[in-house]
């Protein structure tokens, strides 16, 4: 008998509700956790809903027509959003991700970039699978989107349509980059997940296609996050293979990262065509350098990509809380932060069960 896996427990519910401490000391903008790392970075996810079903994060064996997503009501409003960004402002965060899901799929998404973008000394990014982009780049702009990044795992027609497991050709995608290019959604930054025997025979057709343009592709060794995406060390293409392959056609060579805390390191083509990256977070863990809070859609806030349970602000936000409070919880959830999972991962703990990357955010 075929027997049908759900590996999803539902994760979603295992969030306890912070305590709000008795002293409540002004943010100062630099909040540090137990290892004395600050935060700097907040993405959001703002759906759990996709329109795509990439194997490595929402595969059709899991999220099918009868998954339950999350319903409308549970999601937090954009005032609720903004608000929760703007006492991170105050403990020192300076930018500010928007995730999903498909982060375009959230309906007037421009309101909440808008509100964000006011905030005071704020960098707001979105990543996106990027085929709405067309149809919204010139909006996002306009309402203070700084720039994107795109996620794209191959130029060869077969193998995306085989990875996003919904049909869409690339040429959708790269209609896309073109868009967020022509609205000055730049540098943009092209993000392609790298899995062994899928579809790592993509990374020089990549190198070779986005060199000289003034995008930025990044590769990115396939992680385990979540518990659904059959995650194995032998399907792992380390990033030093990465650099190796291009490499032997065009000569790279290692350049500085933009600021500390940067999860991409960067390799600059020796003629000047450019630059890559490659995000190492299975073979050269970051963790002693990461910066990153990430709140999901329905108010739950996480201080890891691999987390097991979060943190739930939405009954402070909707129960009368005062900014005070909520700050003060916030405060207290980081400064007792101790994550470093990359640095600690085994075949032990790749099997733990896990937040999903398609609700958390990448």
């Amino acid at each position: 008998m075929n027997q049908r896996v759900i590996p999803l427990a539902d994760e979603r519910q295992l969030a306890r509700r912070p305590a709000i401490p008795s002293d409540r000391p002004a943010p100062d903008g630099r909040l540090a956790d137990r290892r004395g790392r600050q935060v700097r970075d907040l993405r959001i996810s703002v759906t759990d809903r996709c329109n795509f079903r990439c194997v490595y994060c929402m595969p059709k064996s899991v999220f099918d027509q009868d998954y339950a997503f999350l319903p409308r009501n549970a999601l937090l409003s954009f005032e609720e959003i903004t608000r929760i960004a703007r006492l991170f402002t105050a403990h020192g965060v300076r930018k500010i991700r928007l995730t999903g899901g498909e982060p375009l799929l959230r309906r007037n998404l421009e309101d909440l970039i808008a509100q964000l973008a006011a905030l005071p000394d704020m960098e707001v990014t979105l990543t996106t699978n990027g085929v709405l982009l067309p149809r919204k780049a010139r909006a996002l702009k306009a309402a203070g989107l700084a720039r994107v990044t795109v996620s794209l795992d191959a130029l060869d027609d077969a193998i995306f349509r085989a990875m996003n497991d919904v049909d869409v050709p690339v040429a959708d995608v790269l209609a896309g980059i073109a868009a967020a290019d022509a609205a000055g959604l730049g540098p943009i930054k092209i993000n392609m997940v790298v899995k062994r025997g899928l579809n790592d025979s993509e990374i020089l057709p990549m190198a070779r296609h986005f060199r000289g343009s003034g995008h930025i592709l990044r590769f990115i060794e396939f992680m385990d996050v979540g518990s659904s995406n059959g995650w194995r060390m032998d399907d792992v293409v380390p990033s030093a293979e990465v650099i190796r392959r291009i490499g032997a056609e065009f000569p790279l060579e290692a350049t500085d990262p933009n600021y500390t805390g940067e999860v991409a390191e960067r390799w600059r083509y020796v003629d000047g065509g450019g630059e890559i990256g490659v995000i190492s977070s299975v073979t050269q863990a970051f963790c002693s350098t990461c910066t990153r809070a990430r709140l999901s859609t329905e108010g739950r806030l996480y201080t890891c990509l691999f987390a097991q349970s979060g943190h739930d602000l939405r009954p402070l936000l909707r129960e009368g809380c005062s900014d005070e409070e909520l700050s003060a919880a916030i405060g207290a959830i980081w400064q007792d932060r101790n994550d470093r999972y990359s640095e600690l991962r085994t075949a032990a703990t790749a099997d733990l069960r896990k937040i999903e990357m398609s609700y958390i955010g990448g």
